[in-house]
């Protein structure tokens, strides 16, 4: 029980606030840091006089999540990293019922990439709006906008989303055929094996602890897949971020990688990997079994 009936009070909006800045910022520690500036934003008012708390609450979270956002644009390095950072990673054991909870965060992750496309203005608009049902009229408060202006704003970001393809809600049985072939041929060193199932135009991001390396083109992607093909060996299928993938922990528990396959068409079209331990022990990983 809370003493401080303020306290209490913002406790109960604090899961819906952090949903609110996620969906805005795609950074859970972004999120929890605008969270906790909205707490003490709050504590310095008299809440007494606050008729509607959770409306008020929801524009601070939304002003600072805009001031980030807009930051953002002005420090590049500082945008959402769209490649694994955040996790969602769960063993491929086979299909799983599309109402699992896993495949949803995947999907959620996907459209945080798709929300990237958005101005700031835009993404506060579709994000409140369309996400989370807050009244055009109290979102143009926080953009400084009319009521008119902030419906045109969401309409456009909608256009926006329905405009990008979505990818794929779950993982195809040729989607784990054609990354089992590829492991296979890492595995046996077929160098023409990898070739026939990865796209010409192949892009390898990695995430080392030296920085994100890309290698772009088969030939140099199936080269770099022979040498990891020991990582390869001992690795599990699994499912990250929706896709298909492999996870491989080193002799002692602790992971060393987790990779994640894009198919389209019955190719490999991209492939990211995270080999940076220190990113690795942050996320929220199954155990080895």
């Amino acid at each position: 029980m809370f003493e401080d009936p303020t306290a209490e009070a913002f406790e109960a909006q604090r899961d819906r606030l952090r949903a609110v800045a996620f969906r805005m910022l795609g950074s859970h520690a972004d999120a929890e840091d605008v969270v906790q500036e909205a707490w003490l934003r709050l504590s310095r008012q008299d809440a007494d006089a606050i008729d509607n708390l959770a409306g008020w609450l929801t524009t601070v979270v939304g002003r600072i999540s805009l001031d980030v956002l807009r930051s953002r644009q002005t420090r590049p390095e500082a945008s959402l990293d769209t490649g694994l950072s955040e996790l969602v990673v769960t063993f491929d054991d086979g299909p799983a019922p599309e109402e699992d909870a896993v495949l949803a965060d995947s999907v959620g992750l996907a459209l945080l990439v798709v929300l990237e496309s958005l101005r700031p203005n835009e993404r506060l608009a579709f994000v409140l709006h369309d996400l989370f049902a807050v009244p055009f009229d109290e979102i143009g408060t926080i953009l400084g906008k009319s009521t008119d202006a902030t419906k045109m704003l969401a309409s456009r970001a909608r256009k926006k989303v329905r405009g990008t393809e979505a990818p794929p809600t779950a993982v195809s049985r040729e989607q784990r055929e054609v990354v089992q072939a590829f492991l296979a041929a890492a595995r046996g060193g077929d160098f023409e094996g990898l070739l026939r199932v990865l796209d010409p135009d192949v892009k390898l991001t990695a995430e080392t602890p030296a920085g994100t390396v890309v290698t772009l083109g088969a030939t140099k992607v199936a080269t770099g897949a022979k040498l990891g093909a020991a990582a390869a060996a001992v690795g599990r299928a699994a499912i990250v971020n929706g896709l298909p993938g492999i996870i491989s922990w080193n002799e002692d528990g602790t992971p060393r990688s987790v990779i994640a396959f894009t198919v389209t068409d019955g190719r490999i079209t991209a492939i990211t990997s995270v080999v940076d331990p220190a990113k690795l022990a942050l996320a929220d990983l199954p155990d080895p079994a």
